[in-house]
């Protein structure tokens, strides 16, 4: 399905959505797992391809159900994710990525 999102366009000339699917408290409970990857499946299907997530979000869980849910859409998919404040520097920064990075397959 075409998208009729609205972008912006960042420094590096490629074009994002300017409306995304959040993640906060995704990842939180098993029973609830199958439910929220499909909510994001179904908004990439309406053609919403921002997902927004953070290694903080039930501790790396919400990364593992974006994991799930772009699973052979990656190419279509934009992520945007943040690091804890304690990550926050050079080398907290790198780890906390490559961490995100893995459950994020």
């Amino acid at each position: 399905m075409p998208s009729t999102i609205r972008t912006t366009t960042l420094p590096s000339g490629e074009a994002v959505q300017v409306l995304g699917q959040g993640t906060w408290k995704m990842g939180e409970d098993i029973r609830r797992r199958a439910d929220e990857v499909n909510a994001l499946k179904l908004g990439l299907d309406l053609g919403i391809t921002l997902i927004d997530t953070a290694e903080m979000y039930a501790s790396g869980g919400a990364e593992e159900v974006v994991a799930e849910a772009i699973a052979g859409r990656r190419d279509e998919t934009f992520l945007v994710s943040k690091v804890l404040p304690s990550n926050a520097s050079r080398a907290g920064v790198q780890r906390a990525c490559e961490n995100s990075l893995k459950r994020l397959r």
